[in-house]
């Protein structure tokens, strides 16, 4: 979430461990790495070994810059990948990803949608891309394909209403709305609905451009899914977006826990969620609650579209680098990959 490693990354490089300086000694293999001797700085690490700073920071997952220790070991370049994709050459290129690329810039280069190279690759998250690794560029389409391919159909699931539930509460729980749903069961008078009865949900739809193992991992945590288009309803906060980020921090796993300390479904911080259960909630955010994990992050969200006037790019650069950061610095460079990520994202889920 608040990604204090960066900001530190970026306000100050020559960050020094507190001993004496030693060199750091490279240990062979197939994956290239160093052991942290006292005195390194990933500076020095990354004039002596040619690779950047960002890149170290991405290869090892640093939470914290400024804290490498002595003994650590750091991947200093990544593992040629097990397999590579087949790629039909009538069909696709294959370009390897080099330093300082992301896929905006990719496809801007090859004239094709970032989405498009997310398929191709069945990539599920847009901003983990790695030197070295070979992507399939699928060739653009002619101007006699150009036309979208429909949506696939929505999907048909039955809800039984439960003991005080109405139609509001159940088309927040599934992204839709109460007219939706009226029109999906023919209901003449919306607030009459009764405990037992069978409602038809339909949609919404699941995107063309959606990978399949990322379809397959969606449908599995539904569940949590409809907790955070409920909170982001609740917020004012567009479902998309809000679904969106959780997905890019947690894959809506409530049990994944950073290196950094961050937490849950949106990725908060013990710190950050203390700040929004007093400042924004008046009362306490549960990070390891899934719900409450999800309004905090939500409720946050809704905090930052409204400062920055509903900007995307600082709502979401402030939820990544830390709201001080945007109001003094602006936006990293490091963020950027994880902004274009989200939103590509964004788009898959509708927004």
């Amino acid at each position: 979430m608040h990604r204090s490693r960066l900001i530190a990354l970026l306000i100050s490089l020559a960050v020094t461990l507190v001993t004496g300086p030693i060199m750091a000694t490279v240990a062979l293999g197939a994956d290239p790495s160093v052991v942290v001797q006292t005195g390194d700085t990933l500076t020095r690490l990354s004039k002596r070994h040619g690779v950047s700073i960002a890149t170290l920071v991405e290869l090892n997952d640093l939470a914290h810059p400024n804290r490498i220790y002595a003994g650590q070991r750091l991947r200093i370049a990544t593992s040629a990948p097990r397999s590579a994709r087949p790629v039909a050459p009538s069909a696709a290129r294959v370009h390897t990803v080099g330093p300082g690329q992301n896929l905006t810039v990719i496809a801007r280069q090859f004239r094709v949608t970032v989405a498009a190279i997310v398929g191709a690759n069945n990539i599920a998250n847009a901003s983990r891309i790695y030197v070295g690794q070979r992507l399939a560029i699928p060739t653009p389409p002619t101007a006699a394909a150009a036309a979208p391919a429909p949506a696939k159909p929505a999907a048909t699931r039955i809800h039984v209403v439960k003991s005080g539930q109405n139609l509001t509460t159940i088309a927040r729980g599934y992204g839709l709305t109460v007219a939706a749903i009226a029109h999906a069961n023919n209901i003449s008078n919306p607030s009459r609905i009764h405990a037992g009865q069978r409602l038809t949900i339909l949609g919404p739809p699941v995107p063309a451009a959606l990978p399949p193992s990322m379809a397959t991992l969606m449908s599995r945590r539904d569940a949590v899914r409809r907790v955070i288009v409920e909170e982001a309803n609740q917020y004012h906060v567009p479902p998309a977006l809000a679904l969106a980020v959780a997905w890019q921090e947690s894959g809506w796993q409530q049990g994944v826990v950073s290196h950094a300390g961050a937490v849950g479904v949106m990725q908060l911080m013990p710190a950050t969620a203390d700040w929004v259960g007093d400042a924004m909630l008046g009362y306490p955010v549960r990070v390891h609650d899934t719900r409450s994990n999800v309004r905090g992050g939500v409720r946050l969200l809704a905090h930052y579209l409204g400062r920055y006037d509903g900007d995307r790019a600082r709502v979401l650069a402030a939820y990544y680098q830390g709201q001080s950061a945007v109001d003094r610095h602006g936006i990293y460079a490091v963020s950027r990959p994880y902004i274009a990520s989200i939103k590509v994202l964004e788009d898959m889920f509708g927004g």
